[in-house]
């Protein structure tokens, strides 16, 4: 294992893991993050991406070559850093309405599937939150089955309704507001999964691992007005 680090202005380090994309580089990182925003005081905010990690500091309290080598010995330890365990959470998604998955029909057919096909795929799979990032609570998901990867829209649309679920590349994803997107939305969860009204305004965590339930859309409005009278939660373990 080793770590490059660039300086990314006078107040940030831009730190890269090596190592291929998956559930030991995604543990090993998060628990890079979580040693230097507990052990180094002079680091201001971290934000993570797949391969990378990017730092930013106070200049007054620590210079770049010291915040290098801290992050350096952090890096030995994180293979035995212990971190919170993984919850298992469980988001119902509503495939099969046109309104929703708005784009299944084409994805199916540009991945040679059945729309039925596509959609045992995808709930049937486990996925890793990996991190946070895009827009407020947008979970960036590893773990979509190999006859999903689909390259991303040739033109990305300008508006993506929140809560959308859609596939991209190798990658799966749940816009969290709406917003611009370029991933093919094959369904919509009815959960917000960021709510800035909330005590708690982000649902998803590093970490989590995440299953999509089928659901219809009777179920899908059911559970809307349940959301909206305060009765209804995500199953999470």
């Amino acid at each position: 294992m080793s770590l490059t680090f660039q300086p990314a202005g006078d107040l940030a380090v831009l730190v890269e893991l090596d190592g291929a994309i998956g559930d030991a580089l995604a543990t090993r990182l998060r628990a890079l993050e979580q040693l230097i925003t507990e052990r180094i005081p002079a680091v201001r905010e971290t934000v993570p991406a797949f391969r990378s990690l990017l730092v930013y500091y106070d200049p007054l309290a620590t210079g770049y070559a010291a915040l290098c080598e801290s992050i350096a010995a952090f890096d030995a330890r994180a293979a035995t850093a212990e971190l919170p365990q993984a919850r298992v959470v469980e988001l119902p998604c509503c495939y099969s309405d046109p309104e929703l998955g708005f784009e299944l029909e084409r994805a199916a057919g540009r991945l040679g599937l059945s729309t039925s096909e596509l959609m045992d795929l995808h709930s049937s799979a486990e996925y890793l939150v990996y991190f946070i990032g895009f827009a407020p609570g947008q979970p960036y998901l590893t773990g979509t089955p190999e006859r999903l990867v689909i390259p991303r829209l040739d033109t990305p649309r300008t508006s993506t309704p929140a809560g959308s679920v859609a596939i991209g590349g190798t990658q799966s994803c749940i816009y969290s507001v709406e917003s611009p997107g370029g991933f093919w939305v094959i369904g919509r969860t009815p959960v917000p999964i960021y709510d800035r009204k909330s005590r708690d305004p982000i649902l998803l965590r590093p970490g989590d691992r995440l299953r999509f339930r089928a659901i219809g859309r009777d179920e899908f409005d059911d559970i809307a007005a349940a959301i909206q009278r305060h009765t209804y939660a995500p199953r999470i373990s």
